[in-house]
C-alpha cells in the first residue's frame, strides 16, 4: 500500500507524519485490497478554532472511498476519519462478500 501525504501550505513535521502513517496502515486490518491512500492536510484561515481539515483518499479496486474531517488539531481530524474510513471499508467488504 502506497501512502501519499500532502500538507497545503504548511511544513508537515516527522511526529504527524509517523502518526498519520500508523493510523494509515491500520486500515489494512479491515480491507487488505488497499491500492494506494492520499491524506491532504489544509489550514482554513477562519477565526474558528477547528479549522484543521484532514482528507483522506483510500483507493480500492472498483471504488474509490473519500473523508473529509474539520478539527482543531490534524491528528484529532486523522484519527476521527480513520474511524470513519475503517467503518466504510466494512461495508465495502461486506457488500462483496454478498455478491
Amino acid at each position: 500500500m502506497k501512502i501519499l501525504i500532502e500538507a497545503v501550505n504548511f511544513n508537515i513535521d516527522k511526529g504527524l507524519k509517523a502518526y498519520i502513517e500508523k493510523k494509515i496502515n491500520n486500515l489494512e486490518r479491515f480491507y487488505d485490497r488497499i491500492i494506494e491512500v492520499e491524506v491532504y492536510l489544509k489550514v482554513q484561515k477562519t477565526s474558528d478554532k477547528e479549522n484543521k481539515i484532514s482528507e483522506i483518499r483510500v483507493f480500492i479496486p472498483g471504488e474509490d472511498v473519500v473523508v473529509k474531517k474539520t478539527a482543531k488539531t490534524f491528528e484529532e481530524g486523522v484519527s476521527v476519519a480513520v474511524d470513519s474510513l475503517k467503518r466504510s471499508l466494512k461495508k465495502v467488504k461486506e457488500k462483496q462478500r454478498s455478491h
